[in-house]
């Protein structure tokens, strides 16, 4: 089946009543949990992004905290499923802002990891990489937050 176009789509759901519309939504929530996060973003969370970047930031140092740190297999496979987890929901959020927080405060956790991550080429490389993210997508943003994200980058 080959998927209509996004103005497509948007032509079709204007045209629709508000009932439809959220049997629409409730029946796509069924069928990928990424969807039912999004929509859970949208609806609960979009209002307060503050509240958001927190309730991630907990749940990232959660799971930063049950790494498995024996190994350094162990430590490369959880901190890329928690990365795998941060852009997913950065991608929920689609604010430069809280991508740059996430970001930041991911990499704070990685530098925490004991045993260092600069004994290991793979880990210390993903954390190269995702400072050169956070590099690309500070230009972006308001001045005040650039020097503010500049600051905090320098640190790491």
């Amino acid at each position: 089946m080959k998927a209509a176009s996004v103005k497509d789509l948007k032509k079709e759901l204007q045209q629709r009543s508000a009932f439809d519309l959220v049997a629409l939504c409730l029946r796509l929530s069924k069928f990928k949990k990424e969807n039912k996060e999004l929509l859970s973003y949208l609806l609960f969370e979009a209002d307060d992004e503050n509240a958001f970047i927190r309730r991630i930031q907990e749940e990232m140092a959660e799971q930063f905290s049950s790494i498995n740190t024996k190994s350094s297999l162990f430590i490369k496979k959880g901190v890329a499923k928690i990365l795998r987890s941060v852009k997913t929901t950065i991608r929920y959020s689609s604010k430069k802002e809280t991508e740059v927080e996430l970001l930041l405060y991911f990499c704070a956790q990685m530098k925490e990891i004991r045993p260092s991550i600069k004994r290991n080429t793979v880990l210390q490389n993903l954390y190269e990489r995702q400072l050169e993210r956070i590099r690309k997508v500070v230009p972006l943003l308001h001045e005040d937050l650039q020097h503010d994200y500049t600051v905090e980058l320098e640190r790491l």
